[in-house]
This record gives structure tokens, sequence and C-alpha cells, in this order.
């Protein structure tokens, strides 16, 4: 339960390419050729899959700050939310898709326990990002880092990259499909910070709602960028850390009290 704290890095003042992003633009091409997709010259799909982020504020970062201290031991309610918000069927079996899923640690040391939520964390250096050879899974403007179902070809390298274990494969078919939430058999999805409430103008996801509405208060949903919002402040006010800071992805959920 102890991470080591990130530390900045140095940048060069006169930066190239890193290997990374240029490999994924390659890939990317490589992609589209294999699978027969027509784009116009010096187009790539990593590009398109980005366009899709252009209605997102870049003033924006959406996140989350997790208090565990009130996570309740045995309460679902935020599971449940997220799986009648999006469509989940909430089934049991390997194969079926989570969003989020519920942790319980124990400090070996002390003997302390507790309960966390854990989801995707919307990082700011998402690995799911780099390794994606088609760019179907990028961060738009606001930091909600999502799946673009379309030009997702399954072939599940965001799931071995990502070390919170946060993806979900599809392996069947779906049916009675919500409007707001596209899904597809063989594409890879996880949790979208509730893009769908966001994107209409509301103010919480499913998970922060279901949780008040249990009493717990455990989750809280904000802009962290904004000063004067509740996770801005509560951020300030209260020591908290993301899970696993000694990768220095920067994710855009912190937690409380571990």
């Amino acid at each position: 339960m102890n991470d080591a704290a990130p530390q900045a890095e140095s940048q060069s003042p006169s930066p190239s390419p890193s290997p990374s992003s240029s490999r994924r633009g390659f890939l990317g091409v490589a992609a589209a050729g294999i699978g027969g997709a027509m784009l116009a010259p010096g187009i790539q799909l990593i590009e398109v899959a980005q366009a899709a982020s252009s209605g997102a504020n870049p003033k924006v970062r959406w996140g989350m700050l997790i208090d565990t201290a009130k996570c309740a031991t045995g309460c679902d309610a935020c599971v449940s939310a997220c799986n009648k918000e999006n469509g989940l069927s909430g089934g049991t079996l390997p194969t079926d898709s989570q969003w989020i899923r519920k942790v319980e640690l124990e400090e070996i040391a002390t003997g302390r326990r507790a309960s966390l939520p854990v989801m995707c964390q919307h990082c700011a250096e998402p690995p799911c990002v780099d390794v994606c050879p088609t760019g179907a899974s990028f961060k738009r403007a606001d930091g909600i880092v999502l799946v673009d179902r379309h030009t997702c070809i399954g072939c599940r390298y965001c799931m071995m990259a990502c070390p919170y274990k946060a993806r979900s494969f599809v392996h069947e078919e779906i049916t009675n499909q919500l409007p707001d939430v596209p899904r597809g058999k063989g594409t890879v999805e996880s949790c979208t910070l509730c893009v769908q409430r966001i994107d209409r103008g509301e103010k919480t996801t499913a998970c922060a709602e279901a949780c008040a509405g249990a009493g717990h208060g455990a989750i809280l949903f904000g802009d962290l960028n904004d000063p004067a919002s509740d996770i801005a402040r509560r951020v300030r006010e209260a020591a908290s850390r993301p899970l696993r800071a000694d990768l220095r992805l920067d994710p855009g959920v912190r937690y409380e009290g571990l």
C-alpha cells in the first residue's frame, strides 16, 4: 500500500518524436493497410481516433478522488450502477465485461484493511494508448481515455499494457445496447468516466451518484484543473495518492487513506 512518489523528468530543449510515438504511428498505417482501410495519403488511424476528442474542453481534467475510509466493505453500489448505466451484464463469468471492481487490500505489516473500487485510471500518460497499433485507444483533450470500437481490432495489447487490469474484451455478440454506450464483439472496453453524461452536461458519474445514494459518499468526481471545484479543494486539503505512483502515469483517479 506504499507507493513511491513520482519525480519530474527533464526535457530536451529540442524534442524529437519519441520512439513509442513513431512506432505507434507506423503500426497505425500498417494496420490500416492490413485491414483494407481506405484513408487519404498521410492520414493515420490514430489521427482519426484523436479527432473524436475535438469537442472536449482542453482546460478541463476530469477525475475522481476516492476516500477509502468511507468505502464500505461488501458494498457494490458503484459496480451495480456502472453496469446499469453502461448496459453491462454484471455476470460472474471470466468473459463478462467489468468496468469497475471492488478490491480488498490488507497491509501485511499492520493488518490494516481497505476496500476500494478500481477502474480505468484515465492516466495522463496512458500505456494503453502507447501500445495501440491503430489509435483505437486514445485520450480526449479533457483527460478521458476511451476506445474507438470502430478502429479497435481486438489485439488486446492495451489489456496487457494496463497495470490496473481495468480493460475487458467483448467475447460475445451484444444485444439490446444502450444508444449512448455503443459496444461491439471483438473489441476492448473500459470505464469511460460516464462520458455520455459529461457530454450531456451532467455533473457526476453513475458510480459517484450511487455511492452518495448509498450513504457513503466515498467517490468525488469533478474537474481537477478547477481550483474552486470540490475535488481540487479536497486534493489540496487531504493526503491522497494514485495507485502505482512509481509508474509515473499521472492517473486522473486518486485515493485517500491508502
